[in-house]
């Protein structure tokens, strides 16, 4: 079997859905999380209004501080203790945004990979 690159249409169709989605701030930069207040929100964290993740929700996203809010990665993660998986879309997020991000994401029964945008 030939494989695809297909990374081109696959950014490009995530800018479509954020473009084409409102984007919702749930926990601002610096609020505690709900359940765990030991988790402050390094950046803004919310939700693309009415999308689907794979946990049932709309698709969370994180914003970074860059000027652009262009999709720069996807975290992929595996959440044992909730027996799921979801991306969450990152916006706008330097590096070091992103791996602080990712490290968040591989704490307790949660695991998740970047994939980064080139």
């Amino acid at each position: 079997m030939e494989l695809i690159d297909c990374r081109y249409d696959f950014w490009f169709k995530l800018d479509q859905l954020v473009a084409a989605s409102n984007l919702k701030i749930e926990r601002p930069k610096g609020s505690l999380h709900p359940r765990y207040p030991s988790l402050v929100y390094p950046l803004d964290y919310g939700y693309l209004q009415d999308t689907r993740s794979g946990d049932g929700n709309d698709i969370d996203v994180w914003i970074g501080s860059l000027s652009s809010k262009t999709v720069t990665a996807v975290i992929c993660g595996v959440d044992l203790e909730k027996r799921d998986t979801e991306i969450k879309i990152l916006l706008g997020c330097t590096s070091e945004e992103s791996r602080v991000i990712l490290d968040i994401h591989n704490t307790g029964s949660q695991s998740a990979i970047l994939l980064v945008r080139k």
